[in-house]
């Protein structure tokens, strides 16, 4: 298999330290959120998965439709990712996805079938298949 994109990013201080990719670009401090005990003002691992998630949810909804004849563009999609982390009983966490996807131009059952078509090629979605209980809710303007 072919890679198309490869990256690196060093994380240094855990929830409280910092992360800086290979090229400079991604470099920024963490913060443990306040709702966890910490003292906020920082990004943090679930805000940057949830950014990176809805950012190639939304992708793949516009490649499952690129060879098709309506075509979902940049401007036709807001996909809202919310990330949350839950202790699992046995002294670990989890993390669960709720994936908000706003689509217009479409009725529900077309934007369903696309959305779903993109659930399946999303390789966020694939790598969290059967380990990250993601739900999906589907509007249409």
């Amino acid at each position: 298999m072919d890679t198309l994109y490869s990256t690196r990013v060093t994380a240094i201080g855990g929830r409280s330290g910092t992360i800086r990719s290979e090229d400079g670009l991604l470099d920024l401090s963490l913060a443990l959120p306040t709702a966890m005990g910490g003292k906020g003002g920082a990004t943090n691992p679930e805000q940057l998965f949830a950014a990176g998630y809805a950012a190639c949810f939304e992708n793949a909804v516009i490649h499952v439709t690129r060879n098709k004849i309506a075509k979902v563009k940049d401007s036709d999609i807001v996909v809202v990712a919310e990330v949350a982390l839950s202790p699992n009983g046995s002294g670990g966490f989890v993390l669960s996805v709720a994936l908000d996807v706003a689509i217009t131009g479409f009725d529900q059952a077309t934007a369903e079938e696309i959305v779903q078509a993109a659930h399946a090629t999303c390789p966020y979605s694939n790598a969290v298949k059967g380990s990250i209980d993601v739900a999906i809710t589907i509007t249409t303007n």
